[in-house]
C-alpha cells in the first residue's frame, strides 16, 4: 500500500491551483506596455517611411521634367503643373515639340492623399513641395526639393 503523507498532499494542491488574480493582472499589465511601446514605434516607422516616399516620388519627377525641359526648352510653368508631362499643355509656343508622355502614369498624389504642389522659379529652375503629415503648405514639416 502507498500512504501520502499530509505535505505531499497539500503540494500537490498547491501545485495544480493555478496563478492569483494579481499574478494574471501582473502578467497582462506588462504585456500592455510592452504593446503600447512596440505600437509607436512601428507608427513612427510608417510616418517615416511616408515622409522617405515623398521624397522619392518628388525626386523621381526630376527626370520626366529634364526631358521636358530638352524638348520644350524649359520647365514647366507654374499654371501647367506636372500635369504638362502627362498630356501636352495646350498654351505651348510650339505643341509640336512636346514628345510625352513624360510621365507611364498619371501624376501621383502625396503618401497623405494631398496633391503635389509644383512651382516654376525662373531661369530653368523648379521646386517641387509637399505638404506633408499635417497637409497644409508653409508649415515645418513640408518636404521640398527644388533643382
Amino acid at each position: 500500500m502507498h500512504r501520502t503523507t499530509q505535505s505531499q498532499r497539500i503540494r500537490s494542491r498547491r501545485s495544480r491551483r493555478g496563478f492569483t488574480l494579481i499574478e494574471v493582472l501582473l502578467v497582462l499589465a506588462i504585456l500592455v506596455m510592452i504593446g503600447g511601446i512596440a505600437a509607436t514605434s512601428v507608427f513612427k516607422s510608417f510616418g517615416k517611411a511616408k515622409v522617405n516616399t515623398a521624397k522619392a516620388t518628388i525626386e523621381a519627377f526630376e527626370s520626366p521634367i529634364d526631358l521636358y525641359m530638352l524638348d520644350i526648352g524649359q520647365p514647366p510653368t507654374t499654371q501647367q503643373g506636372l500635369q504638362a508631362l502627362r498630356t501636352a499643355p495646350p498654351d505651348l509656343p510650339d505643341p509640336s515639340l512636346w514628345n510625352g508622355p513624360y510621365l507611364k502614369k498619371d501624376v501621383p498624389n502625396d503618401p497623405w492623399g494631398k496633391p503635389y504642389v509644383y512651382e516654376y522659379l525662373q531661369d530653368g529652375r523648379y521646386k517641387i513641395s509637399s505638404a506633408g503629415p499635417d497637409g497644409q503648405m508653409g508649415t515645418d514639416d513640408d518636404i521640398t526639393v527644388s533643382n
